[in-house]
């Protein structure tokens, strides 16, 4: 989709960002070469989240011309990491907001930076706002609608494994302690980057994408080692994979879905070092999909971004085989006046809903009885019982749904006027 293939790029471009800014999309990264200290931090921008293209910015040299699309030069361009500032009457001229490490080692700390256009960065302050954490990775902050403060994810070490922490503030220049995030149990594992971020269709909802780094493990030689022809440190040698898990508070995550979300696959250029990262940021790309990124093929002349592409709240599902199954909720209560489901059947399946009291006792209208089958594969359609599908009556009521299901998938349910 993108290949990193400019003069001022290289294939150790990385910490990609995207974000949807009104009736376009940003997209900043790392461009580096290995042979510049720190990178350079590049901007890229699309009209449908598809097709990109590299404005010339006329902002910095390189190699005698400013015709290249480079936004940040200097301190923190190593993972320098923007977000739009969407905090209820921010000023103008701090609407965009970065963290980005400081020079030298991984533990140097971080430094906030601010834009009024996304184009134009400088410094908050000449001190760093971040100084506790294995800064050496893709160092993420936004708004948090949910805490009203500025929330920042980023890396630690945490019993000698690359770990997630969490941090606070209310004005991006002073941070609380930093705190230790709960990636759900089970045995350690390497977390290279987290690409943590409120579902933008349930900002209550945290989803992450990290990427599980599975250290010492090796397929063929890094294109590193292959240049340089000495062997990379053993903490450096590994093979990469992208996961996803889901947090209602921001600070403990679900792992119901250990397995990777993205494999390396069969392209062997993908079973080197640390291909396989996921950006940071989801788009929704057309009405019914959405699509997440990944770069492949790191440290290779043939570095590159793809797009991947789920159906709208498609990530993960609630699954049923042929012999059928059925799913309680948790009391919930719920405003709106119809029932919409994001489902998808076989020609031979189906999804059937029940409403409960919180005794588990069928509501008299809408029993299992009175509730029609439904088939196909729709995004958002809305559920019926014999009645019809007016819901409102219930509104405000503490209740269950009980879904029962064949040969079926359920994504996601929500109520709408």
């Amino acid at each position: 989709m993108l290949k990193f293939a400019k003069p001022w790029e290289g294939p150790s471009s990385a910490y990609i960002t995207v974000f949807r800014d009104g009736d376009i999309f940003r997209m900043y990264y790392r461009a580096w070469d290995n042979v510049e200290e720190l990178g350079i931090t590049c901007y890229a921008e699309s009209k449908d989240g598809i097709h990109w293209t590299r404005p010339k910015l006329r902002l910095y040299e390189w190699d005698g011309s400013k015709d290249n699309n480079i936004v940040w030069k200097g301190i923190g361009t190593h993972n320098f990491t923007p977000f739009r500032d969407s905090r209820p009457s921010v000023a103008n001229s701090e609407r965009y907001k970065a963290l980005g490490r400081g020079h030298g080692d991984m533990r140097k700390p971080l430094y906030a930076f601010a834009s009024p256009d996304g184009i134009h960065w400088g410094l908050l302050s000449q001190k760093p706002v971040l100084t506790d954490g294995a800064f050496d990775s893709q160092n993420l902050a936004f708004w948090d609608p949910n805490k009203r403060k500025y929330v920042s994810y980023f890396r630690i070490s945490h019993q000698g494994y690359r770990g997630v922490a969490l941090a606070e503030s209310d004005d991006f220049l002073a941070w609380s302690e930093t705190t230790r995030v709960d990636t759900g149990g089970g045995p350690p594992e390497h977390f290279y980057t987290n690409a943590t971020i409120p579902y933008f269709r349930a900002t209550h909802y945290y989803f992450a994408f990290p990427k599980r780094f599975v250290q010492g493990r090796k397929r063929l030689p890094h294109s590193t080692e292959v240049r340089s022809g000495k062997d990379l440190p053993v903490r450096l040698q590994g093979i990469s994979e992208g996961i996803f898990m889901s947090s209602r508070d921001g600070l403990h995550f679900d792992r119901t879905f250990r397995e990777a979300l993205i494999r390396p696959g069969r392209d062997r250029r993908n079973w080197a070092d640390r291909s396989t990262m996921t950006a940071w940021g989801i788009l929704q790309t057309a009405p019914d999909e959405m699509s997440i990124y990944f770069s492949q093929h790191y440290r290779h002349d043939s570095h590159h971004l793809r797009r991947g592409v789920f159906r709208l709240d498609g990530i993960a599902s609630a699954h049923a085989g042929f012999e059928g199954g059925e799913l309680v909720t948790k009391p919930i209560r719920f405003s709106g006046g119809k029932l919409m489901l994001n489902y998808s059947t076989s020609a031979s399946g189906s999804i059937r809903v029940e409403i409960q009291d919180l005794d588990g006792k069928a509501v008299p209208g809408y029993t299992r009885d009175d509730a029609q089958e439904l088939f196909g594969d729709e995004i958002a359609e809305a559920y019926s019982w014999t009645s019809g599908n007016d819901v409102s009556t219930l509104a405000g009521k503490p209740l269950r749904l009980r879904f029962m299901m064949k040969d079926c998938d359920l994504f996601s349910y929500r109520f709408a006027e």
